[in-house]
């Protein structure tokens, strides 16, 4: 069989990056994680060093990013999925936040922002999510009230990926409230604007190092010029960008499934159950088989999807297969492997254990299962 590695959609250049980006994650990541999971947050240090190598904004044009595409951003994702670096969260930032910014900002804008977000400077999140409203945008209640040359901003949002680091924050929030989703605007919020605050850090089962809080926002004055876009323009805006942001999500538990389905063959080769290697029972081996079958098939649908978006051809319907084939499968077998490590599986030891609960949110978060569904019921 075909190896699953053997892939035609990068260059030189990005296969040049994956160099840099593995050297940065050997001797600045991968030594430190286990202690940012016991923290809960990587210091604001690591995203400077980041940044400094070129390894934030990567999609971005100079002097907003490094200047490349969408593939570099695909590549840095890769890595944080082969090291286990949950807790990193430069792909929401670099691959989600940055891109509304530079979509829909002013050159004013973009110029304030993208700069200091392309060096670490800033650290972006974007907050959709309401304790009330889960993943239906159209629910939300926090509200924008305009008042002469600022936005009067109320409400609350949770499961904030970045908040307790975030230095800048893009804001869903509803400008004509009886307009419903033809009503939300994306606003920009900064760290240090009266009567912004975030709320403790949530505890989480998986993604122990990745920062998730709640953020409030009580009468906080957004200036007009922090308005990205047109006002009441903010849900056409989000269901534009959120193809990419579910690639993003597929990509990552694409790879996550092949590193494991790797390590999970090694340590059944070496590991030895009533005289044999566990690798040598039909059912092992017949387990691995079926794993690799499908880990193939859902490398080539995803490298697919990765040549479509390069090319800006990636629908929101393929989109969502993308994420929701590729989270069920990580989900189903990444089960399948902590059960062939037997104990170890349960351990930290092996990974296995850690990489199979941080894998759940992916179900959930980019649009749960259900809502991917939704997406694709429309072409039916």
């Amino acid at each position: 069989m075909q190896n699953i590695q053997n892939r035609t959609i990068f260059r030189d250049d990005h296969e040049h990056f994956r160099e840099q980006v593995q050297r940065f994650f050997k001797d600045e990541i991968s030594p430190f994680h286990p202690e940012w999971e016991r923290q809960g947050v990587i210091p604001k240090e690591v995203w400077r060093k980041a940044g400094a190598l070129g390894l934030l904004n990567t999609m971005l044009p100079d002097p907003y990013g490094a200047g490349g595409d969408f593939g570099h951003a695909a590549i840095l994702i890769e890595e944080v999925a082969r090291t286990g670096a949950s807790g990193l969260g430069f792909p929401l930032h670099s691959d989600i936040v940055a891109p509304y910014i530079y979509q829909y900002g002013t050159t004013e804008q973009k110029d304030r922002w993208l700069p200091k977000m392309a060096s670490g400077e800033l650290i972006g999140a974007i907050a959709m999510t309401e304790p009330e409203a889960g993943s239906d945008l159209k629910a939300i209640r926090t509200t924008a009230r305009r008042e002469g040359d600022f936005y009067v901003l109320n409400g609350q949002k949770t499961f904030i990926t970045n908040g307790i680091n975030s230095e800048i924050v893009i804001v869903v929030a509803k400008t004509s409230a009886d307009l419903g989703a033809k009503g939300i605007s994306l606003l920009v919020v900064e760290d240090g604007m009266e009567g912004f605050s975030k709320g403790r850090r949530l505890e989480k089962i998986g993604l122990l190092a990745q920062d998730t809080s709640e953020l409030f926002f009580d009468n906080v004055r957004v200036p007009v010029g922090n308005l990205l876009g047109e006002e009441n323009k903010g849900f056409s805006y989000l269901m534009h960008e959120l193809a990419q942001e579910r690639l993003v999500i597929a990509v990552r538990a694409a790879t996550s499934i092949e590193t494991f389905l790797q390590k999970t063959i090694d340590y059944t080769r070496d590991r030895k159950a009533f005289g044999q290697p566990v690798l040598g029972f039909q059912n092992t081996k017949f387990k691995l088989a079926e794993a690799k079958a499908q880990a193939v098939m859902l490398r080539v649908f995803v490298d697919k999807c990765i040549a479509l978006h390069l090319e800006k051809k990636l629908s929101p319907e393929l989109a969502a297969a993308a994420k929701l084939n590729a989270t069920t499968l990580q989900n189903r077998l990444l089960d399948e492997f902590l059960q062939l490590h037997g104990g170890y599986g349960y351990m930290t030891e092996y990974q296995i254990g850690r990489a199979w609960v941080d894998a759940r949110v992916g179900r959930i978060y980019g649009g749960s299962d259900e809502i991917m569904k939704e997406i694709i019921s429309r072409t039916l």
